[in-house]
């Protein structure tokens, strides 16, 4: 690797597993000092351990929570550099289907926790040592661009996430804060949820590859780059933006 993030500070929710454990690995090894974050302690504590990085446990919904990670991140390190707010969770329900707990728990997580990330975030980022020049990087979805009849809670928090990122953006940069704020907006992406899926509706993940032109499905690898990209010093002139990591699948016309 090439150290693209030496020296800086970075959580990442939802760390324990799929894009947000590619994440994780990709950052340390990047040489940054890396807070990983979930509510699945055993898988979390198991994957910062492999990449050398702290585990914390925490909702992203909890307000409490949030000021817990940003107080040891603070303490620990005197800074936050990069944040990556990851956790999400998907239901499957459509409007005649979702019933409104389920409605109100996702929302929470996909959406609120987002919020609350960047508004933690920015409260500490204010204060590094240097300056503000920090990043934070939320997680998108080609749903925020192309909805899913089967999932329309999903659908609505990462549209959510999408235009929340952007006002973040604009915000930061008219009160002369250097804080970047991006979407990464990844494809089909291999992770625990698609295998899961996989078990019930077979052909799954080549159904997934099918999506994009290039008839593959992504990783999280590849995920991971594009947050080393924007977490680091290359992307300075970059924020509102979308990042589309999709294989194509939002360039070509559905009916090709």
């Amino acid at each position: 690797m090439t150290d693209r993030l030496k020296g800086k500070t970075a959580i990442v929710t939802g760390g324990a597993s799929g894009i947000g454990a590619a994440i994780v690995k990709r950052f340390a090894e990047e040489g940054a000092h890396v807070f990983s974050t979930d509510v699945q302690t055993d898988l979390g504590e198991n994957v910062a351990a492999e990449a050398g990085a702290i585990f914390v446990e925490q909702d992203v919904a909890n307000p409490d929570d949030w000021a817990k990670v940003t107080k040891q991140v603070q303490s620990d390190t005197g800074r936050l550099d990069i944040l990556v707010n990851n956790a999400g969770i998907v239901i499957g329900r459509s409007i005649e289907d979702v019933d409104l707990d389920s409605w109100h728990r996702l929302l929470e997580i996909n959406l609120t926790g987002v919020m609350l990330g960047c508004q933690n975030a920015i409260r500490v980022m204010k204060t590094n040592p240097e300056g503000t020049t920090a990043s934070i990087i939320n997680i998108a979805s080609t749903s925020a661009f192309a909805a899913l009849p089967g999932d329309v809670t999903y659908t609505a928090s990462k549209s959510g996430v999408r235009m929340l990122t952007k006002s973040i953006a604009v915000h930061c940069a008219q009160s002369g804060l250097d804080i970047r704020c991006n979407n990464i907006v990844p494809g089909a992406t291999h992770t625990a949820i698609i295998d899961e899926a996989a078990k019930v509706v077979p052909g799954m993940i080549d159904m997934a590859a099918a999506m994009s032109p290039m008839n593959k499905i992504g990783q999280g690898a590849d995920i991971a780059g594009a947050a080393v990209y924007l977490g680091s010093d290359d992307a300075a002139f970059v924020t509102g933006s979308d990042l589309l990591v999709d294989g194509g699948m939002l360039a070509v016309h559905p009916g090709y």
